[in-house]
């Protein structure tokens, strides 16, 4: 049974996130871009300005809502993770480094794609039973499209739910764990044989964590996203930084590197990865995971900001791609290509990968600081899927499933905790690429709403 379910999902999964869907994905964004006159390039200044510069303000939000900057780094929460250390390194791996100068194209193009699908998110949110704020494709599809259109709002939500218990938590929780095992290892402070008390221990512990922060609400989600993102993400770019510092003599060469295995990847790989549309396909896919534009997800903590203004959110969306691929990613990269670390090209990788380029530079008590940076990366994504997979839920069977939701997701991070999760990651996975496909087809039709909106917007703001 398990390989029959293993070898359907596998098919599913290789179309979903194959060539089709990579097409319209960024055919997509690349509409979107064409539309507005590439309003993440033309207006990037602007969109610092309204993300970096609210870092420190005081500002608070009403009742029922999180503010602004809270919003994003919850969206933050959940698009930075295991896929920015993990799916790096597995694109370069596969694809050559010439997969980052693609991954670069997908963020260009999906700082548009977020842009709108934000933008719309708050446009047409509702306020639920509680007086919170709720919005995201459901909504956006719901009310924007009319009911001719409503069963694609169904089915992403359906899509959403059954992923998140995977994807949000269960493989996050798997990343801490093997995390802390690695670091614990590697100064002998445990033995192998008692990893599986310890592990069950550490699922437990953060089943009572997400369980006391979810329980808490959106404001005690974004007051937990708000302090932990900045942190995780200074503390992973400043080793990066440290790391790239001491290699400097290098960088041109990598990323010389860069752009000559984008057209040419065997001339960089030695002939193991022959195939530019390999290294495209690896580099574009990988960044679309990261990032999440064209997902939808990250709209539907956006929808929760206290804001009248649904372009100056959408600002947010495009400083959040940025944020993930072009910066977090990048410092992977260039961590992995800088550090000398072996790469067998045409075999899979993941975050051993980039731990492997920290300790080469470093030294193995760096293992400490990466342990530390993964773990705040996988718990902050459960954070963020959770609210997620909750907004799914409580808009197929209404408020009242939202705490029962919460039960059920937290009590998964004992499972991710404990068991191996091949199959669920993928299974996962594959529900990820299902919910691009209602979520793409909103985002297209609607379309001109954006571009209305935002030509309002900027023209009252001169």
């Amino acid at each position: 049974m398990y390989e029959t379910i293993k070898a359907i999902n596998d098919v599913l999964n290789g179309f979903i996130w194959g060539v089709p869907a990579m097409v319209c994905i960024i055919g997509v964004g690349l509409y979107l871009s064409i539309r507005t006159g590439f309003i993440q390039i033309r207006k990037f200044p602007y969109a610092l300005k309204n993300t970096i510069g609210k870092i420190f303000s005081k500002s608070s939000a009403k009742e029922g809502s999180i503010t602004p900057f809270q919003a994003v780094c919850t969206a933050l929460a959940a698009t930075i993770g295991t896929g920015n250390i993990a799916g790096v390194a597995g694109a370069i791996a596969i694809g050559g480094p010439g997969a980052v100068f693609w991954m670069w194209i997908s963020a260009l193009l999906g700082m548009c794609t977020k842009f709108s699908e934000v933008t719309l998110a708050v446009h047409y949110r509702e306020q639920n039973e509680k007086g919170e704020y709720i919005g995201g494709p459901m909504y956006y599809i719901k009310n924007g499209l009319g009911k001719n259109w409503r069963f694609l709002a169904y089915l992403y939500a359906i899509f959403g739910t059954c992923a998140v218990f995977g994807t949000g938590n269960a493989t996050q929780v798997n990343t801490i764990v093997a995390a802390i095992d690695s670091a614990l290892l590697n100064y002998g402070t445990v033995s192998e044989g008692s990893l599986q008390v310890l592990n069950l221990l550490i699922g437990i512990v953060i089943c009572f964590a997400v369980l006391l922060i979810l329980f808490g609400g959106i404001k005690r989600i974004g007051s937990v996203a708000e302090r932990l993102v900045p942190f995780m993400a200074l503390l992973y770019v400043l080793l990066a930084i440290g790391l790239i510092f001491m290699n400097a003599g290098k960088v041109p060469a990598v990323f010389a590197s860069i752009f000559a295995g984008a057209f040419n990847p065997q001339a960089v790989t030695g002939g193991v990865v022959g195939s530019m549309f390999t290294s495209m396909t690896k580099g574009v896919s990988r960044g679309i995971f990261s990032n999440e534009a064209g997902l939808g997800t990250g709209s539907i903590a956006h929808a929760c900001a206290d804001t009248n203004n649904p372009v100056k959110q959408g600002m947010f969306g495009i400083f959040e791609v940025f944020m993930d691929t072009i910066v977090v990613c990048t410092m992977t990269a260039l961590v992995i290509l800088l550090s000398g670390v072996n790469i067998t090209y045409g075999q899979a990788a993941g975050a051993e990968l980039t731990i492997a380029g920290f300790t080469m530079v470093y030294g193995s008590w760096v293992s400490i600081f990466t342990a530390v940076a993964m773990c705040c990366f996988a718990f902050s994504t459960i954070i963020g899927w959770g609210l997620y997979g909750a907004r799914c839920a409580e808009f197929l069977f209404g408020g009242k499933i939202t705490k029962v939701f919460y039960v059920a997701y937290a009590l998964i991070s004992i499972v991710g905790a404990t068991v191996s999760l091949d199959l669920i990651w993928g299974i996962s996975d594959t529900f990820n690429g299902f919910m691009t496909v209602p979520n793409l087809i909103a985002v297209f039709l609607l379309a001109p709403t954006v571009l209305k909106l935002t030509k309002e917007y900027f023209s009252k703001n001169k």
